[in-house]
This record gives C-alpha cells, sequence and structure tokens, in this order.
C-alpha cells in the first residue's frame, strides 16, 4: 500500500510538549475522553468534505459513502480510528499535529489548574483531543491525504508522545485519514467490542455520519456493521428525543463533561424554514470574560450539510456563552461569514436566537431559582453586557438581571429589578445603587449611610461591568436609576418618621455653623476637588467623596 519516502524527525514545540505531558500523567481518571475526540474530528472531516463538494464533487473521488470505521486487532494490540473525509496534505498535518502553532494550544496551557476533572474540560475547548490519544497509547501513527490530491500525497506521521515525531510522504489510494493507537499494555479494555460499542452509545451516538465496526455474519464472515443511530438529532421530533440523548449530544458538540444546564430545541416552519437546538452550559470556560474568537458561535447547516463552526453572526457577543446548532433550508449551501452579515434570512434567525436564548434563561429564572443562581453565577456579568449592546431587547433582559443589595444575602446576587420595585416605599422615585470595586467596598461605604437610617434599598454592583453598565442604563419601568455614589442626593420624606422630621427642623442649619471649616478645608484640598459641602449623606462617618452625575466611579 504504501510506498516510503524519506522520513524527518522533528521536535515538538515546548507548549506541544507541555500538553502531551498532561496528556500522558495528568488526565488519566478520564482516559475514556480519547474515543470521544477522536470520533469528533472524523466526523468534522466528514463536514469539511462534503462542504467542499458543494463547489466540486470531484472530491469525493467515487466514494460518496462518508463513514466512521472503529477496527480493534488484539493481536496487534491496535486500535483504528478511520473516516474517508477531507484529509491533511503534509502542510496541514505539521500545522494541526506536529507543531501546533495556534493560541489555543498556549491559551490551554494558561487555563490550567492542575484539577484533573476541570482541566479535563478544557481539552475539546482548545482544540487539543487528539493528544488525548496518548493517555491510552504509547505510539500514535496518523496515515492521510487530503481529498482532491494524487495518491503520492499521502502522508504519514508518528510519535511516541516525547519530544520527537516522525512525519513522512507516503502512497495512499483513499483520501481520509485513520488514526491507529498502539495501546499500552494495561488499556488492552479498549479493544473489546462491548467497550468500544458503549463509549460510542454514550458520546457519539447523534453524529450525523455512520460509525461502523466489524462483526460476524451469518456465514462467519467479518461485516461493517453500524453501531450509532446516524441521525442529526436536531431534525427528529422532540418527543422522539430522550433528555439523556439531548445531553450527550451537548456532550459531543461542546466537548463538556458535564451535563447542559438547560436547552431548547424549536423548527419553523412556513415561508423560511429552520431549526435551532440551543444550549446553556453549567459552567464557563475560565476566559468567557475575553473570548473574542472562533471558540463562540453556533454550528450552521444548510438542509443538514455542515457549513461552518462558531457562526458568531447568528448569536450576539453577549450570548457568546450559548452553543448549539441552526440548520436552515433557506440558506445557500455556499454561504459566507460575510454574506450571514448581510443576509435577510440570517437575521430573522439572529433575531429567532436571541429571543429564544433569552426565554430559556428567562424560564430557568422562573421555574428553578437554585439553577438560575448558578447561572448567574457563572454567566450574569457577561449578559450584562446586553444592557449596553443590545437596547432591542431591553425588556427581555432586564428582569433577568441579578444584584447583591443591602436587603439582600451577603454577597449573593439573588434581587432582581421586579422585587426591588415592590419594595419601594411609595414616596421613593429612583432605584438607589452604588458602583465598587468589590463587595466588601460597597456594601461598607459611607454613601449608604443615610439609607440604611431611614431603610431604604441600595443595590450593591460590585462587577467590572456594572460602572459601564449603569452608564447606559437610565431607567427600569419608568423609575430612573440613582447612585448613591453621585450628584445631589434629595430622599424628601422617604423612610422618615413625624419624630425624625421635628428633629431635623430643629437643628441649626449645619452649613451656616461649619462655613468657615468647609471654606479652610476647600483651600487645602484646592483643584483637587470641585467643591466642598455640608450634607446630611452621612450619619457616621466624617466625610464622603461625591462623584458628578456624568464621571465614572471606578
Amino acid at each position: 500500500m504504501t510506498e516510503t519516502k524519506t522520513v524527518e524527525t522533528h521536535a515538538f514545540q515546548a507548549e506541544t510538549r507541555q500538553v502531551l505531558h498532561l496528556m500522558i500523567h495528568s488526565l488519566y481518571s478520564n482516559k475514556e475522553i480519547f474515543l470521544r475526540e477522536l470520533v469528533s474530528n472524523a466526523s468534522d472531516a466528514l463536514d469539511r468534505l462534503r462542504f467542499a463538494a458543494i463547489s466540486d464533487d470531484g472530491v469525493y473521488e467515487g466514494d460518496g459513502d462518508l463513514r466512521i470505521e472503529i477496527e480493534a486487532d488484539e493481536e496487534a494490540g491496535t486500535l483504528t480510528v478511520r473516516d474517508n473525509g477531507i484529509g491533511m496534505s503534509r502542510d496541514d498535518v505539521m500545522e494541526n499535529i506536529g507543531t501546533i502553532a495556534k493560541s489555543g494550544t498556549r491559551a490551554f496551557l494558561d487555563q490550567l489548574s492542575g484539577d484533573q476533572q476541570a482541566d479535563a474540560h478544557l481539552i475539546g475547548q482548545f482544540g487539543v483531543g487528539f493528544y488525548s490519544s496518548f493517555i491510552v497509547a504509547d505510539r500514535v501513527t496518523v496515515l492521510t491525504r487530503k481529498a482532491g490530491e494524487d495518491a503520492a500525497a499521502g502522508v504519514r506521521w508518528e510519535s511516541d508522545g516525547g519530544g520527537e515525531y516522525s512525519i513522512e510522504t507516503v502512497e495512499r489510494e483513499a483520501h481520509g485519514t485513520e488514526v491507529i493507537l498502539h495501546l499500552k499494555e494495561a488499556e488492552k479494555e479498549f479493544l473489546s467490542s462491548w467497550t468500544l460499542r458503549s463509549l460510542v452509545g454514550r458520546y457519539s451516538d447523534h453524529i450525523g455520519f455512520p460509525i461502523r465496526m466489524q462483526e460476524k455474519g451469518e456465514d462467519e464472515t467479518l461485516e461493517w456493521k453500524d453501531i450509532n443511530k446516524a441521525s442529526a438529532l436536531w431534525t427528529l421530533p422532540k418527543s422522539e428525543i430522550s433528555e439523556e440523548e439531548y445531553q450527550s449530544f451537548y456532550k459531543y458538540l461542546t466537548h463538556d463533561l458535564d451535563d447542559a444546564l438547560c436547552w431548547a430545541h424549536n423548527k419553523v416552519e412556513g415561508s423560511q424554514s429552520y431549526t435551532t437546538l440551543l444550549y446553556v452550559p453549567q459552567t464557563a470556560p475560565m476566559d468567557l470574560m475575553l473570548q473574542r474568537d472562533e471558540r463562540t458561535g453556533l454550528r450552521l447547516y444548510v438542509n443538514r450539510v455542515f457549513i461552518m463552526d462558531a457562526a458568531q453572526q447568528l448569536l450576539p457577543h453577549y450570548l457568546r456563552f450559548v452553543r448549539g446548532v441552526v440548520d436552515s433550508d433557506d440558506l445557500p449551501l455556499n454561504v459566507s461569514r460575510e454574506l450571514l452579515q448581510e443576509n435577510e434570512l440570517s437575521g430573522k434567525i439572529r433575531s429567532a436566537v436571541i429571543r429564544r436564548s433569552l426565554d430559556l434563561i428567562a424560564k430557568t429564572a422562573k421555574d428553578d431559582s437554585d439553577q438560575y443562581d448558578k447561572f448567574w453565577t457563572q454567566f450574569g456579568a457577561v449578559l450584562k453586557e446586553g444592557v449596553v449592546e443590545d437596547f432591542a431587547h431591553h425588556d427581555q433582559i432586564l428582569p433577568l438581571l441579578r444584584f447583591a443589595s443591602t436587603k439582600g444575602d451577603g454577597d449573593r446576587h439573588v434581587v432582581d429589578l421586579d422585587g426591588y420595585l415592590e419594595r419601594m416605599p411609595e414616596e421613593q422615585d429612583a432605584i438607589y445603587f452604588i458602583t465598587a470595586e468589590n463587595h466588601r467596598a460597597a456594601a461598607n461605604s459611607p454613601h449608604l449611610e443615610v439609607f440604611r437610617e431611614k431603610g431604604i434599598e441600595v443595590l450593591l454592583m460590585s462587577d467590572r461591568v456594572d460602572e459601564w453598565m449603569m452608564a447606559y442604563l437610565q431607567q427600569y419601568k419608568e423609575t430612573p436609576f440613582k447612585s448613591v455614589a453621585k450628584g445631589d442626593i434629595d430622599l424628601g420624606a422617604v423612610g422618615k418618621t413625624d419624630e425624625k422630621e421635628s428633629e431635623e427642623k430643629a437643628e441649626p442649619d449645619a452649613a451656616s455653623l461649619d462655613a468657615d471649616l468647609l471654606k479652610k478645608v476647600q483651600e487645602s484640598l484646592g483643584e483637587r476637588v470641585s467643591e466642598v459641602r455640608s450634607s446630611r449623606r452621612l450619619t457616621d462617618s466624617a466625610s464622603c467623596l461625591v462623584l458628578g452625575d456624568e464621571e465614572m466611579a471606578l
């Protein structure tokens, strides 16, 4: 089958060696994920071949039966995962396997915590899943050829997971890729047909391509037989999909080890037809606040044909944690990212995705407050970005916001704006809030003294986005927001008793008593402050800094 050419040996870059070391030594308790990752890579290769065939069906090379094959050889101690997908050129292999000169690897390493369970979540997230092969194999061989290239352009790559790998050009008739794992002696359980079937059923049952293994037929000869459902889950009626199947597909799609927090599956039929399957994860990636790259967005299909990963045009940035699939019957198969920006139908799909995502989050808030608390802890700061970025959906976003408050439960963000309005005294005419670097600073601010004395609730905001958000958030249900640390505060009769009012009327005017003192403080501070004045804000502290209405607090 092969005619070997000159073999080249290359050293892995330092970051790749670190990833390999992690896979081999640190993630042993999650070793079965290797099969999920290899099958997922094979599925992606088949998707990309089918997409390439839209413009040139010659890439099929007469073999349009797209499939994934898993072959166990007990005698040789090898496990092979094979696909007839797009395959790789020599340059592709060097880039994707040999050196991984991509930011994802560095980011992956930067996020490692040393906790096996937590680190396992990062494998698929950062696109280094291939290296999980070395958890169970002491040597890995890759044979591949890019579809449409000559048979002489095949590539053979091999490594034992140490500091080097070999690569050579070989003759290879079939396009696609096969990954051959030379299993460690202690990992021969993965040659068991029952074990392999079980893992495929758990992680890869609803991959949209057949996964095949050899079985003995009636005449005792080996035959390739499908071992998965090979149906795109989102195309099935909701009534036919179990919760376990929804969760299994989520894990395949996202490489997450945890179940999804919630999901929504919708099919729209009419002048435009499309299906959406949206998931909200339980846990945020550690770089969620920094993500503005190809790892966010939805997976786009047109008539079950894969078009692109991370279709960011279908999802606003503040909903970047939402994962899932959009399958349209009406978008053109050659749709590009640029066309998605301009296409009228994609705009309608985007609006529907936003609405359904927010509805899904709102349903969780209504049905399960404990689950929503978990959601808010993970994704609340990101959702707040929508207050600034998406004015059109304010009516859906604002009721979802949660805050700590002076009448809340410590630093827990459990207070919603509707609840705040319900507790407001009749004479109160504003929603009061304070922003600070952290919860402790907010809760202990001297600006709160008079509000506590009068029993007026104040929202305590300490997320990095809060000051930015409040610069744009002017009111809620016609009640304005007012910072307790900015401008003049006139509480009027709010929270007062007749006794307090009579006491205040009896007091001499503080401004007239302290005029000389105020003048001296003003002269001492000079241009560092615009004005020094007496105030009824404070009940215990001697002084506090008050900003102008338009100034930023942080």
